[in-house]
């Protein structure tokens, strides 16, 4: 579904990723995991086309979308929900969610994609069921995070990047959203999320990548990263 292939990225003249090569299949949600800093959200900016200097193959869907524009790639069903949200805030929810809304896609085998509306979206966040006409601006950050993910899901994507899910959210917040995380995974959609917390990639993902200085120092399994107290003292305690 994605790969990737010697990644590269700067900021200016500073690199910030250094040749990261990985992979996530359909139906599979894999996790990026690091410290802050460690390159996991500059690696979703570079696989969306958002940073101007970045090198490397990037194919998604069985199409190399290196090259491509943001918009380009969002169109082909790549979809992002970043960190910091950008919800209008002056929009209602259901504005919110019209905003996001694409038509249906398909796989590059034929078949359809899982496709959303706000009533199946309300019911995988039964918190935005009850609040439909409220403004952006007057939710908490939890629910904001619950929108950003529900509006992301309005353009029908094949596969979402979710960059950092659980930060900063109530730990209700969180249960939840590892729960509608596999809920997405049954319905065929893949994940590629960025994460610092441990307890909630082992529920949700199949497999992980650590990243340090914008390098894969580590990859495997959630199982075989439990296994492995080395690398988790070393890439992922603070």
């Amino acid at each position: 579904m994605l790969t990737v292939e010697s990644l590269s990225a700067w900021y200016g003249a500073a690199r910030i990723l250094y040749d990261l090569s990985f992979d996530v299949g359909r139906g599979e949600v894999v996790a990026l995991m690091g410290r802050n800093g460690a390159g996991k959200s500059t690696t979703m900016k570079a696989v969306m086309g958002l940073l101007a200097q970045r090198k490397g193959l990037v194919r998604f869907n069985g199409e190399d979308i290196s090259a491509r524009k943001p918009f380009e790639i969002a169109r082909r069903g790549l979809g992002f929900t970043p960190e910091d949200r950008r919800i209008f805030v002056d929009l209602t929810v259901m504005e919110n969610l019209d905003i996001g809304r694409q038509p249906p896609r398909l796989f590059a085998d034929g078949t359809s994609a899982p496709s959303w509306t706000p009533e199946h979206l309300f019911t995988l966040f039964p918190n935005l069921a009850e609040m439909p006409d409220r403004p952006g601006g007057r939710m908490s950050s939890g629910e904001q995070q619950m929108l950003t993910v529900a509006r992301t899901l309005m353009g029908n994507p094949l596969l979402v990047l979710l960059d950092e899910p659980s930060e900063g959210v109530a730990p209700l917040i969180v249960e939840q959203m590892a729960n509608t995380i596999l809920a997405l995974k049954k319905q065929g959609l893949s994940i590629l999320l960025s994460e610092q917390n441990i307890h909630f990639a082992r529920l949700v993902s199949d497999r992980v990548y650590v990243l340090e200085k914008g390098q894969i120092h580590w990859k495997g399994s959630v199982e075989e990263l439990d296994r492995n107290p080395e690398v988790q003292r070393t890439y992922l305690t603070v």
